[in-house]
């Protein structure tokens, strides 16, 4: 292929981010990167959003390399056939190469009641509405926070530092995807800040309404503020656009994250599925998943085939408050283990595992910024 290689990044969070920075240190290859915000979220982050100790935000100035375009504007469709991306807000841009990484965000709970009155803590949007409700209610107004998962749990643990009398309503088990031997710090620590645990049978919400969330079991828990961290959702744009999902909305592809109908789309992120080795979604496998999306990108450029890529987690930080966490431990095929850290240490490795995956972008934006002048007129951010 002669002359520059159009290579078009769809999604501007850690995944398509790295994605982006790895290519766009190739000679011959021409980046653009499409996100619907002009900023950077650290979605790791979010929840401490909620109470002000981080605003969760970043620059692309600091994470996304200088020879990589920024374009604001929100993708409609993939015009696969006629290889271009079909925008809101502007010209369709024509791509030889897409990356499709979209990210996730918060499911439809499929509960009564809950999409009017139930908050969510899954984008920035989101966020921030929540922070406002939060801060409209009174001081000691009940807060329930749905769902026992990571989110949840860091959630609970926030608010509740910050003097918010919390319940947090597990719909089964608490902390389901921590070793037994795990939840029970975790368990320790809500406990020690407050937070009031509803566990096991009985405990799935039927119902939100404006001032309480109903439980199957027949209770009613007072929540002036609810709050729904269960599940993810996957933006629906690669099945509008005719190409092949799995039942949960990700892009459907290969061991080398090529789309399983068509070469020039290569997924990343939490909007890849490879067929017959499901994975968590998470920002550690974004990292892994942006980085070798880039390089199946690159060796069909230069003529050669991709080789699989493979993602190896190490485990899962929680924070629990400010000053307390859990680090869970895990195999590499994510199966967890006994072997924990918790406390004050465990909030300390989560603190670092949160700076290293921001340093890790700003180094990968130093790599991918050439000391070649900008061409006139070649603005770093398109806005529509």
């Amino acid at each position: 292929m002669s002359g520059n290689v159009r290579v078009v990044v769809v999604g501007g969070g850690y995944g398509g981010v790295s994605a982006a920075n790895r290519l766009a240190r190739r000679d011959g290859v021409a980046v653009t990167l499409i996100n619907r915000r002009a900023d950077f979220v650290e979605r790791i982050r979010l929840h401490q959003l909620l109470t002000g100790s981080d605003d969760a935000v970043v620059g692309y100035d600091e994470v996304l390399g200088g020879d990589v375009r920024l374009v604001v504007d929100e993708v409609t469709r993939i015009d696969a056939e006629e290889h271009r991306v079909l925008l809101a807000g502007g010209d369709p841009l024509p791509y030889d190469y897409l990356v499709y990484a979209v990210g996730s965000g918060a499911s439809d709970p499929g509960v009564p009641g809950a999409s009017e009155f139930a908050h969510s803590v899954s984008d920035l949007e989101a966020a921030r509405r929540l922070r406002s409700a939060l801060a409209a209610a009174p001081a000691q107004a009940p807060v329930t926070v749905a769902g026992s998962g990571p989110t949840g749990l860091e959630t609970a643990a926030e608010l509740a530092e910050e003097g918010h009398p919390v319940t947090l309503v597990c719909g089964g088990v608490f902390g389901p995807s921590l070793h037994a031997r795990v939840r029970r710090p975790a368990a320790r620590r809500l406990a020690a800040l407050g937070v009031t645990v509803l566990e096991g049978p009985g405990t799935r919400v039927t119902e939100v309404t404006a001032d309480a969330v109903r439980l199957e079991d027949g209770r009613d828990v007072p929540s002036t503020t609810t709050i729904w961290t269960a599940g993810f959702r996957i933006p629906d744009l690669a099945a509008r656009s005719g190409l092949s999902t799995d039942p949960g909305g990700r892009l459907l592809t290969d061991a080398t994250l090529t789309s399983v109908d068509d070469v020039h789309v290569v997924a990343a992120g939490d909007a890849a599925a490879i067929v017959g080795r499901p994975f968590r979604m998470s920002c550690q496998a974004a990292v892994q998943l942006g980085p070798g999306a880039a390089t199946t990108v690159l060796r069909r450029i230069a003529g050669k085939s991709p080789s699989p890529v493979r993602v190896l987690f190490a485990g899962q930080c929680l924070s629990l408050g400010r000053t307390e966490g859990v680090t869970q431990f895990s195999y590499p095929d994510d199966r967890v283990n006994a072997l924990h850290v918790s406390g004050r240490p465990g909030a300390g490795i989560k603190e670092i595992v949160c700076r290293s995956t921001v340093r890790q972008l700003v180094t990968g934006a130093r790599r991918a910024t050439s000391s070649a002048p900008r061409a006139a007129g070649a603005d770093r951010v398109t806005t529509p």
